[in-house]
């Protein structure tokens, strides 16, 4: 479930119970952002440096905390941050313009300061007494930084320094500090590339941990690829060409994505990095040599299908859009993303408010910035509700949801006319009384 659901109502909510899930409300303008530590065995394929330029082109929209270069079973050793920091001077080059459309991207001396070395070793090997690193104090220091948030940890290779990071609060503190510690943390694992992911969710069954095994139904081509990610200045020129598939990583970062489709921490919600639900036994990557048998049992949240393709059109015009803002800094040359406003509330959080019979939802006061015309489509996410509902000017500003029982997520979608086409969301889970 959603950490803190039913907590503090959402700022600008209307009275009549509509409360922000997922922590402490909107009422700081960043509250609805993810904190996110990227972990990366950069250097090891390509998709890595292309996940790299999604991740500072979605960066307005999250809180990074971290970036930190590790190992994987495809890149077993690393000796230095060099490919990073090249990739964060790129950012540098473009991030002016970036906050041209956006104010919230984080400076280049801001990513400097936390892009640093993690594990050089591979998996549980590197995992110990003696073994820390930059990496895993700084995922240590995030945790226990004063922020009611979750801090979201992901690994494009493998995961062993938040295991080191971990093994290192269960060796040095106190059992309830410890399982605080673990209720802080989540983890996003693509693909399984190292046993200290493994050992994480079998040692702590309590931590909230995404092995994705579904990452690459959604890619775009190499012919998209170079003509609205490649040919964009700077930042496109820091995309390569693809040796395998594009950015196996993303679906990680869209995971945490602050688009208001979603909260990260309830997994049965339909977002643009998946659905998951437990599983025991979820493997890894054949390069890793069948180590995490040794684990057994243990459980996953993995993905029940492949279910981010759905959204790959809305999501590679968002990337389209960044990349053209990455290049100019004239606000009026580039489209930007509509305010998607729901029952007065207008920032990101999923929202969730008791009603039965009919219940009015409204986008009133939904605004483009660019003055696009706009087009609203509401629907009923069937996978995390627990009722059945029905829409009723499913395409209007306001709409009319029946609800008999249980609780029902309800999903707006609101489109602008701009080039390229942007989707903003927003998501109310209605309890039936």
């Amino acid at each position: 479930g959603s950490v803190g659901s039913g907590g503090t109502s959402a700022t600008g909510g209307e009275t009549g119970g509509v409360r922000a899930t997922g922590g402490a409300g909107d009422s700081a303008t960043t509250s609805w952002k993810a904190r996110v530590i990227h972990t990366t065995d950069l250097g090891a394929d390509p998709d890595d440096k292309m996940s790299m330029v999604r991740a500072f082109a979605l960066a307005n929209d999250v809180d990074i905390e971290g970036l930190i270069i590790t190992t994987g079973c495809w890149k077993k050793g690393q000796s230095g941050t060099g490919m990073l920091d090249s990739h964060v001077d790129t950012y540098g080059e473009v991030v002016d313009n970036l906050q041209v459309h956006d104010p919230e991207y984080p400076s280049l001396e801001y990513i400097r300061s936390i892009s640093v070395l993690g594990q050089t070793g591979y998996g549980m090997g590197d995992v110990g007494e003696g073994k820390d690193s930059e990496g895993s104090n700084l995922i240590i220091a995030a945790v226990d930084r004063d922020d009611p948030r979750p801090v979201w940890t992901t690994c494009w290779g493998g995961c062993n320094t938040i295991a080191q990071a971990v093994w290192k609060v269960q060796n040095t503190r106190s059992q309830a500090d410890l399982d605080k510690f673990i209720d802080k943390l989540r983890v996003y694992d693509v693909l399984g590339q190292g046993t200290g992911g493994t050992w994480l969710a079998k040692t702590f069954p309590d931590l909230l941990y995404i092995r994705a095994t579904q990452v690459y139904s959604w890619q775009p081509s190499d012919g998209w690829v170079d003509e609205h990610v490649q040919s964009h200045g700077p930042l496109g020129a820091a995309y390569p060409d693809r040796k395998w598939a594009f950015e196996g990583d993303s679906p990680a970062i869209f995971h945490v994505h602050g688009n208001g489709l979603h909260d990260p921490d309830d997994v049965s919600q339909n977002g643009w990095g998946g659905r998951f639900t437990l599983k025991s036994g979820v493997r890894g990557m054949s390069c890793m040599g069948g180590g995490d048998k040794q684990y057994d049992p243990y459980q996953m949240y993995n993905e029940p299908e492949e279910s981010i393709s759905r959204w790959k059109d809305a999501l590679q015009n968002d990337f389209e859009a960044r990349m053209d803002w990455s290049v100019t800094g004239n606000y009026a040359d580039a489209n930007h993303h509509p305010v998607a406003v729901l029952n007065g509330d207008t920032g990101r959080s999923v929202l969730e408010m008791s009603g039965s019979g009919s219940v009015e939802l409204s986008a009133a006061g939904t605004t483009d910035p660019d003055g696009d015309t706009l087009s609203y489509n509401w629907w009923i996410d069937e996978d995390p509700s627990t009722g059945t509902g029905s829409i009723s000017g499913a395409n209007t500003e306001s709409a009319t949801v029946s609800v008999s029982s249980g609780s029902v997520h309800v999903v707006l979608e609101v489109v602008d006319t701009g080039s390229p086409n942007l989707t903003s969301y927003r998501r109310m889970i209605i309890n039936a009384q």
